[in-house]
């Protein structure tokens, strides 16, 4: 039996663990997201028009702060569309795939109903038209090798189709071939220094592939011990020396699905995302450095805030 697709499963223990949520706070951070809210019914950024990438992080933002309001999705359907799914690369395609399931989850029409009974080959088509030598993904179908991240895109949209991508064996062995020595995964094979974000893609990928084993997941542990900052957040690489929004996220995720929740301290934690990251009108930024605050980084902020209520309480509390 095929389990959950990821993107529905992080989704619904996002918002599980959320439930404890004071509500002024809650609706401070509907009312941010809201305010990105375009007349098209997509969502923008922090400046210019809406698109795919951005409606995502603020349709998955509002769901796990209890949902799309129902008078909302007219204009949402509307805005997707609008967009011809046949023609989108594989971030916009992925993107586009989990809006509609969300318009549908939320009680609106299904978008491909239309699509005739052959659009999950059609969709198959497009995702392997980036597929590279080395087994893994590239962005388009000009690129020469694979990228973990967009390899990590690739097996989630597959997932919202139904499927698993062909050849899973090839992958896993270039998930592999992406290791460094510090224990966790590059982005690009070129690369010699392991990012956080490229890690937590790779292990997810390949829980989902039945490619991780005890070995690995030790030293991904292992790293991730290395990329953590006193600030009580993760850095998206040794060498920066800050923790962040997005690095944080997929970190923490990670360590818990590997069974590393032991690398962080929860207090610590605590502060970082409610008195660093958080701003008090709504909303989340990207770090510290950060004057302001946005969708996608909303939407880590709030899942940081589930995740901390899967930590162990620090020997302090």
């Amino acid at each position: 039996m095929m389990q959950p697709p990821y993107l529905i499963a992080l989704g619904q223990r996002l918002t599980e663990s959320l439930t404890g949520l004071d509500a002024d706070r809650r609706q401070r951070h509907r009312d941010f997201i809201g305010r990105f809210r375009q007349p098209d019914g997509g969502y923008a950024g922090r400046e210019g028009d809406s698109d795919l990438y951005y409606t995502s992080f603020a349709v998955r933002s509002l769901a796990v702060l209890g949902g799309v309001d129902e008078s909302e999705l007219p204009l949402l359907t509307a805005y997707l569309r609008g967009h011809d799914w046949q023609r989108l690369g594989v971030i916009d395609l992925m993107n586009w795939l989990s809006l509609a399931l969300a318009v549908q989850t939320f009680g609106g029409e299904d978008l491909l109903a239309d699509a005739g009974s052959d659009w999950q080959d059609r969709i198959s088509t497009q995702l392997e038209s980036v597929r590279t030598s080395d087994g893994g993904y590239a962005k388009s179908p000009e690129g020469a090798s694979g990228s973990t991240y967009h390899t990590f895109l690739v097996l989630l949209a597959y997932e919202l189709i139904g499927r698993t991508p062909p050849r899973p064996n090839d992958l896993i062995q270039f998930l592999y071939d992406r290791q460094r020595d510090d224990g966790g995964f590059v982005e690009i094979g070129p690369m010699k220094r392991s990012g956080t974000n490229p890690t937590a893609a790779a292990s997810a990928t390949l829980q989902r592939l039945g490619g991780m084993d005890e070995d690995l997941q030790a030293d991904i542990c292992g790293f991730l011990g290395d990329v953590y900052s006193m600030e009580g957040g993760f850095q998206a690489n040794s060498r920066i020396p800050f923790a962040d929004g997005l690095s944080t996220f997929t970190a923490l995720l990670t360590a818990l699905d590997i069974g590393c929740p032991h690398l962080v301290d929860r207090q610590r934690l605590e502060h970082f995302v409610g008195d660093v990251l958080e701003r008090p009108d709504g909303g989340f930024r990207a770090a510290g450095w950060d004057d302001a605050a946005d969708v996608e980084y909303s939407f880590y902020g709030l899942g940081l805030l589930a995740l901390l209520n899967e930590l162990p309480a620090s020997p302090a509390d």
